[in-house]
């Protein structure tokens, strides 16, 4: 029996698309639980964590291996990123940069497996419903993204104080020499740099999410179309995807080292 979609015996082209757009889960509304989402993300973690254990363990300089060659290349690359975007020194913002890049670019590179491989050998296994791509889900690009915005805080109180902190949303963007204007601006420099602040994980985690949720649908519908025609688009939109899922780690971990940066700055040197 087929189940090639839109065939007689097969799901509707609506029905395949929103079964391959859900997740496995556990509970509902806001204590839905995404059991897939969890599964590959910390499956790719526990990859990343092995490959690097395995380089470090088995460092070869004179005959370095094909996995080693390709860290080394991330690494150095990361850490131009970090000397060019990162004003001051902390030990720690290279090594989370590197984790959030190869971490985002393995997460996002599941969604060049064919769509229906891995969910059609979690049905031989009993599992209904599996989504393979845990950056297509918003649960994991805004955890990702309000941690990002948890060191931003942590950083901005430990370089300006608490005080300091505070002062930056009393007298930031809108700045007055007179003691009364000063005192008026308050609410407005409240609400503008609470919105500035709130806005960079918001910007981060909905960027990576819409861009990768819309690849994984283009090659949904791909798949919709007769086997025979899915080749050419399929591949041309792989190799595009490539691109796409690069470019997001990238852009992530790039605003992560800026803002991070910016958190650093001791208030009066901080540019609005």
């Amino acid at each position: 029996m087929t189940t090639e979609p839109g065939s007689a015996t097969g799901p509707t082209p609506v029905e395949y698309i929103q079964h391959h757009l859900t997740n496995l889960h556990v509970g509902e509304g806001f204590w839905t639980f995404n059991l897939d989402t969890f599964f590959f993300g910390a499956l790719l973690a526990a990859l990343l964590i092995w490959a690097a254990k395995t380089v470090g363990s088995n460092l070869n300089f004179d005959r370095p291996t094909g996995l080693q060659n390709l860290l080394e290349v991330v690494l150095e690359f990361i850490e131009q990123q970090v000397k060019d975007a990162f004003m001051g020194y902390n030990p720690i913002i290279g090594p989370l940069a590197l984790t959030l890049f190869m971490w985002i670019f393995l997460m996002n590179a599941m969604d060049l497996l064919p769509v229906d491989l891995l969910p059609m050998v979690a049905g031989w296994l009993g599992v209904h419903y599996l989504k393979v791509v845990p950056t297509t889900n918003l649960d994991t690009t805004f955890g990702m993204s309000f941690s990002v915005l948890a060191l931003i805080i942590f950083y901005n109180i430990k370089t300006k104080g608490p005080v300091g902190y505070v002062k930056m949303f009393l007298f930031h963007p809108f700045a007055a020499n007179n003691i009364l204007v000063k005192i008026l601006l308050i609410p407005v420099n409240v609400i503008m740099t609470l919105v500035e602040e709130l806005a960079k994980p918001l910007s981060m985690g909905l960027r990576l999410f819409g861009n990768m949720f819309a690849g994984e649908l283009i090659f949904l519908l791909i798949a919709i179309l007769p086997w025979w025609i899915q080749w050419a688009p399929g591949g041309i939109w792989a190799i595009f995807h490539i691109l796409v899922i690069s470019l997001q780690a990238f852009i992530f971990t790039i605003l992560t080292i800026v803002y991070l940066s910016i958190a650093h700055q001791p208030l009066e040197h901080e540019e609005h």
